[in-house]
């Protein structure tokens, strides 16, 4: 069986009889790839890689030589986008209600996160409460490394003011079980976005807005991947980081 076609299918909700109308092709042959393990022509391994917004390489991997551990982190990679700000907010939203025993967000600001979706401080509760651990990580307002990122960027000041906004959304979550926010003064060279096995890496460039700057999404596949590189990142930067309160804003 191809675990992965099965389970990308399942998370975009796209049926067997979806995927064959898109491809042009059976039903049936679309069965035999998900329960065979069977692999189609060139020409629809594009095109369902396509229909369902991920790479080929993850759906079908290459076969494995003498050089396996490379194939698995290229395999890592499901998905690229040009830039923050191309990510559908279906995609945030259905990685956010799915996760079943992570979420950990490490930014400076972050304002698109929840000003794209208001209800995302009520989702968070309602994951923490299913079980899932929430972790979120914000940059000090009075730090020094948002001092310099701002300078860097040119936007005369107002990274300080834009967490600051931001972080009012997370109110209600402080004291919630399950969920965490605190404070960090550390140089990111990445904002991360965890949900369970799945992790959305957002590099940053420098004088660049994150919005404007790439976004890999990758799929943890095994030990010591690029999933598990970036993740270390962001228990190294949490480590650090200290518990916000409201009332010291």
């Amino acid at each position: 069986m191809n675990e992965r076609l099965r389970t990308v299918m399942i998370q975009r909700k796209v049926t067997p009889e979806d995927l064959a109308a898109s491809c042009e092709v059976d039903v049936k042959t679309v069965e035999r790839w998900i329960s065979l393990g069977r692999q189609p022509l060139r020409r629809h391994r594009w095109a369902v890689a396509k229909h369902l917004g991920v790479d080929e390489s993850y759906l079908w991997p290459p076969d494995a030589d003498d050089t396996p551990g490379q194939l698995t982190e290229q395999a890592e990679l499901v998905a690229a986008f040009p830039n923050r700000a191309s990510v559908p907010q279906q995609t945030w939203v259905r990685l956010l209600k799915s996760a079943q025993e992570h979420i950990d967000v490490l930014v400076f600001s972050g304002t698109f996160f929840a000003q794209t979706n208001p209800r995302v401080a009520a989702m968070l509760a309602e994951r923490a409460d299913a079980g899932v651990r929430v972790r979120l990580c914000f940059g000090d307002p009075s730090g020094k490394a948002v001092a310099v990122r701002d300078k860097e960027e040119g936007i005369g000041g107002t990274l300080s003011a834009k967490i600051r906004a931001s972080l009012t959304y997370y109110r209600k979550l402080i004291g919630t079980p399950g969920c965490d926010v605190r404070l960090h003064d550390t140089t990111l060279y990445n904002s991360l976005f965890r949900f369970d096995d799945a992790l959305l890496v957002n590099p940053h460039v420098w004088g660049q807005p994150a919005s404007a700057n790439p976004l890999f999404e990758l799929r943890r596949l095994g030990d010591d991947g690029w999933f598990d590189h970036y993740a270390g990142s962001f228990d190294g930067v949490w480590e650090t980081a200290k518990p916000w309160s409201p009332e010291s804003m």
